[in-house]
């Protein structure tokens, strides 16, 4: 490849849902895998009472799940779903509708800082699951997307040199170029005051997948039209524009 910033090789993005980086992550029960714990940098699905929010024990200080009443018992005996999926999902489904759209998964999901993930990160990640275009998911498509954001957990502690719960510049520049990206540190900067505008300083995990997926899109529709691979296009203003919404969406 001679694409400037992608060189090729590392691993690059893998799977066909935009997701983590290939080579080497761990998978959900794997060693050194799975979801974070409470309090651990880099955020997740919490346990029931763990700091930093998250699933809170029935009656805990700041409500939760309510027990008799509430949500009831969740439904297990789904085939081919392993049963801690089972639990997270009907922990998640508030409603008990038997899908989760994006508001109750952004109730189960926290970042390093303790925060909920952003609505931009939640609606992507519904979307990218969502394969009958309905806003929300079933059980099965939860379960790939438990299995996605758990990759991507265990590619955002790898990044965290520091164990911090987010990663800076020059952790964000290292993280690129294991995909195979060779970004200008001008443009590094460019992506964390995109997505810290505030302190200009670091990108939580929910941050960092948007930007990841983001990227990702541009580069593939980049590809499809750098036929001769040189790293360089032509392209209409309506041609820009429509891969500027595609992608930004």
């Amino acid at each position: 490849m001679s694409y400037p910033g992608y060189q090729g090789g590392g691993g690059g993005f893998g799977g066909g849902y935009g997701g983590p980086p290939g080579g080497g992550y761990q998978q959900p029960g794997a060693p050194g895998g799975g979801y974070q714990q409470p309090g651990a940098p880099g955020g997740g699905y919490q346990q029931p009472g763990a700091p930093g929010g998250g699933y809170q024990q029935p009656g805990a200080p700041g409500g939760g799940y309510q027990q008799p009443g509430g949500y009831g018992a969740p439904p297990m005996g789904v085939p081919g779903v392993n049963p801690e999926t089972q639990r997270i999902f009907a922990m998640v489904d508030r409603d008990r509708s038997g899908k989760i759209n994006s508001e109750e998964l952004k109730t189960a999901l926290v970042n390093g800082r303790g925060q909920n993930f952003s609505d931009t990160a939640c609606r992507l990640m519904i979307g990218m699951f969502d394969q009958d275009h309905s806003g929300t998911i079933d059980i099965n498509e939860f379960e790939k997307l438990y299995n996605y954001i758990n990759q991507w957990l265990n590619a955002f502690k790898s990044y965290d040199r520091d164990q911090s719960g987010h990663i800076d510049e020059g952790e964000l520049n290292s993280a690129f170029q294991q995909m195979g990206f060779r970004f200008s540190p001008d443009f590094i900067r460019f992506l964390v005051n995109k997505s810290d505008p505030k302190n200009h300083r670091e990108i939580s995990v929910d941050q960092f997948i948007v930007l990841c997926v983001q990227i990702q899109r541009f580069t593939e529709a980049f590809r499809q039209r750098d036929a001769e691979q040189k790293g360089v296009i032509q392209i209409s203003f309506e041609d820009f524009i429509s891969v500027a919404l595609s992608c930004s969406t």
